[in-house]
């Protein structure tokens, strides 16, 4: 089984590298600032202290998709700004047999990809855990997680492929569920963007936590009002988790040491993207509870103004930064 990972950033080298660490054969295409940086290999670390190398020799990187004409399984990574345009060049270049895997953020990108590559298998997938660049050729995992891919034709192949390679990966009937319920997780992108610090401090301070609370829950309303139930992503649901998150410090430092885990250093994509001066996903993360709400007839001023002061943010036309306090009285009521 050939593999090509479409979108050579953290989250595709750190997949990508590990498959071909493992044997198998894989393809990375990406910028080509991203091939030259990976020429000496790539270092895989995690946050348990595990790693491993892909030598320069076990993948083969371009930055022409063309590259993966002949890839059994593609597995997109790209961000979801340029989803569309990573599909339509799929649709020209992937073979029939192709089966592509969605590993983005969000829950609609899959849907845009099926739209593009019809009549090829496509399926939806949720990674579960955090991977930072660090320097030039290290992708490190800093949490916990699993990715878990939507049910259909070679879903247990890839599975397989990626749990044989020590990546953890389960295959789920009910992707929809698993993927709402990790945007609702994902709500802190925006928080921990703002906030300027490494996650693990930054869901140590509860300011920043009840904000991140009173987000999560007004997207639970939204979902609840479209009929949505969203799928607990971790050891905890997500009404537990708005009520843990909203705790003093001292007590949620007690009872939610697993969401704790977390590298000292570890930061959000969000604040990856901003530090690097990329596009935000925000309208694929909190935009889409802003989006539901609409269709639904909720109303989400919480998640409203996120997504306002993220874009202001990444437009250089408002603050890059909020302490807990500061963005706890930014939200409206």
């Amino acid at each position: 089984m050939k593999t090509g990972i479409f979108g050579a950033g953290s989250i595709g080298c750190h997949v990508g590298g590990m498959l071909a660490a493992a044997g198998g054969a894989v393809v990375l295409v990406g910028r080509a600032g991203m091939g030259e940086r990976l020429a000496g290999g790539i270092v895989l670390t995690r946050h348990d202290g595990d790693g491993t190398r892909a030598e320069p020799g076990s993948f083969s990187f371009s930055a022409d998709p063309a590259a993966l004409a002949d890839c059994d399984v593609i597995l997109v990574c790209v961000k979801s700004v340029a989803t569309r345009e990573a599909a339509d060049t799929l649709a020209r270049i992937a073979k029939p047999e192709a089966v592509v895997v969605s590993l983005q953020n969000g829950v609609s990108n899959a849907g845009v990809l099926r739209e593009a590559l019809a009549p090829r298998t496509v399926l939806a997938g949720m990674v579960g855990f955090n991977v930072a660049q660090i320097g030039d050729s290290r992708f490190h995992r800093g949490t916990e997680g699993e990715i878990v891919l939507e049910a259909g034709p070679g879903a247990d192949a890839i599975a397989g492929a990626l749990n044989a390679a020590g990546i953890e990966a389960a295959v789920c009937d009910d992707i929809e569920a698993v993927q709402w319920g990790k945007l609702l997780l994902n709500l802190n992108n925006a928080v921990n963007a703002l906030s300027g610090l490494p996650l693990k401090r930054q869901l140590s301070m509860r300011a920043y936590r009840q904000v991140l609370a009173v987000s999560m829950r007004e997207a639970l309303g939204v979902l609840k009002a479209a009929g949505i139930r969203p799928a607990a992503v971790g050891k905890a649901g997500p009404s537990l988790i708005v009520r843990i998150l909203a705790l003093p410090d001292w007590l949620f430092v007690r009872l939610a040491g697993s969401m704790l885990a977390i590298d000292d250093d570890a930061t959000s994509s969000m604040a990856e993207d901003l530090a690097r001066g990329r596009a935000p996903e925000i309208d694929w993360l909190n935009g889409e509870i802003v989006a539901l709400g609409r269709t639904t007839g909720v109303a989400t001023p919480v998640n409203e103004t996120l997504v306002a002061l993220v874009r202001a943010a990444f437009a250089g036309e408002g603050p890059r930064r909020y302490s807990g306090p500061e963005l706890k009285k930014a939200m409206p009521g």
